[in-house]
């Protein structure tokens, strides 16, 4: 959702790279002495040995399980910097204590002005198409007025209303494959349930849904390679966002009940709140692009966990039968937490000299922080990685922190929850179609998600 880790695309097959070394270990490679906390792998002293290769970053096999390599990184390079597959150099921070802090640090700035190849980072497309201005590209204040706009959607309240609609999707969702005893739970379920929510709560006509699930498809699609694929599929969208903002606008005129997410930015930018045309146009676009994909992943992962975890998810299940909430709630917490759908968060960049985990971080540097490495630290989760449905404070940092906390955080935690209490209710014995070891990842530098989730279960008629 909007503030969340959005999608920044790269193809981590074309270049799989070990990440060039950090500051610190050039300068052991060099002979200099390197600082303590930069980052470079330990040398026992009194000996000549060299440090510890890094571990291969970005390849598709790393994408399987990156957690090995992340690991590794939290102990020896906690803030790493790499080249990427795009060829951008970043900073990694790997560790729960400088992940918090620099999700929250304003001298990291969304804004890629700050760096000296803009166009290599951030949304493909968004450039070209004139949708530079959201919340994943702004800095206070533009960015403290935008969010106040929008946050009006997603208050408790309106989440919470919406949820009767969000469980008719999800059980028409089932309904189109309960009968058949076999699914894939992403191209079937987990895609279309956040596709078509967040279409209803923008107001676009259901006529019009399926365009954007066809335009959506196209940036899962081509999300692991060239960045043009998924830049067409913004242009589309932006051109028909402009559109049915003109045709709301206009409606609105003779009826001014319509009670719509774009409907409400028309009426603030109309009474005053400064809202451009084109800030409305990358707003929804955000909402949409920023939103559906993490939404999708939490679904996925979060099954795909539950399933190689059969423990785990008797466990919940029996809850569910009995009619409780709290270990589904406290669970898709940790869901978020033990494989969310978020990788790294998004792009933020140094407007001046700091320090992170006793790294100096240059003016101009891009920093990424690595959720995924975060939510795994032993420093501050017990047995980080097992998979805990009914874990304590569990602070994880999956939808981020600090002001750019994402905003969507209610109702994608809405989807997830219905969904996953919807699956394991309707069908109890949902298996793994396939070995685990034919699953693939999804390509790409922000987001972790599977490609396809086969499964299996004993046939159901429609509710």
């Amino acid at each position: 959702m909007p503030d969340t880790p959005g999608m920044s695309r790269t193809d981590p097959g074309s270049c799989p790279v070990s990440g060039t070394t950090s500051g610190a270990a050039r300068d052991t490679a060099s002979g200099a002495a390197p600082e303590a906390g930069s980052g470079a792998a330990p040398v026992a002293s009194g000996t000549a040995s060299a440090p510890a290769p890094v571990p291969e970053l970005f390849s598709w096999e790393f994408a399987s399980d990156p957690y090995p390599a992340y690991a590794w990184l939290r102990e020896h390079a906690p803030v790493h910097r790499t080249r990427l597959p795009s060829g951008v150099e970043a900073w990694l921070v790997t560790r729960y204590a400088d992940a918090r802090q620099a999700l929250a640090d304003q001298r990291l700035s969304k804004n890629p002005v700050h760096h000296a190849e803009p166009g290599k980072t951030g949304i493909p497309g968004e450039r070209s198409a004139g949708l530079m201005t959201h919340l994943l590209n702004i800095d206070p204040p533009d960015h403290t007025r935008l969010r106040r706009l929008v946050s009006k959607a997603f208050t408790p309240r309106r989440v919470a209303a919406f949820a009767p609609r969000v469980q008719e999707l999800t059980d028409r969702l089932i309904d189109s494959f309960a009968a058949r005893g076999s699914a894939d739970l992403i191209h079937e379920f987990a895609f279309p349930l956040p596709i078509y929510a967040i279409c209803d709560m923008l107001g676009v006509p259901a006529e019009d849904q399926d365009d954007f699930r066809d335009w959506a498809g196209m940036m899962i699609r081509h999300g692991g390679g060239p960045r043009g694929g998924v830049a067409r599929s913004v242009k589309k969208i932006r051109g028909y966002l402009a559109e049915l903002i003109h045709r709301k606008r206009e409606d609105l005129g003779q009826d001014d009940g319509a009670d719509d997410l774009i409907s409400g930015l028309i009426r603030a930018s109309d009474h005053g709140d400064h809202l451009t045309e084109a800030e409305a146009v990358a707003m929804c676009f955000v909402l949409l692009f920023a939103g559906f994909e993490t939404t999708i992943n939490l679904i996925g992962n979060g099954t795909y966990a539950l399933l190689r975890n059969p423990e785990q998810r008797a466990r919940l299940q029996s809850s569910l039968a009995a009619g409780e909430t709290g270990l589904l709630e406290t669970g898709v917490e940790e869901l978020l937490r033990y494989d969310g759908p978020v990788e790294l968060a998004t792009w933020r960049y140094a407007t001046t000299g700091l320090t992170i985990g006793g790294q100096p971080i240059p003016a101009g540097d891009p920093v990424l922080v690595v959720l995924a490495a975060a939510d795994r630290d032993p420093e501050r989760f017990g047995a980080p990685d097992v998979l805990d449905l009914g874990r304590k404070d569990n602070q994880h940092l999956g939808y981020g922190h600090g002001i750019h906390y994402c905003l969507g955080a209610p109702l994608a935690r809405l989807e997830g929850q219905t969904a996953l209490a919807t699956l394991l209710t309707r069908l109890p014995d949902l298996r793994l179609g396939v070995d685990p070891d034919e699953l693939r990842w999804r390509g790409g530098l922000i987001m972790r998600g599977l490609r396809t989730l086969p499964v299996e279960f004993t046939p159901s008629a429609h509710r």
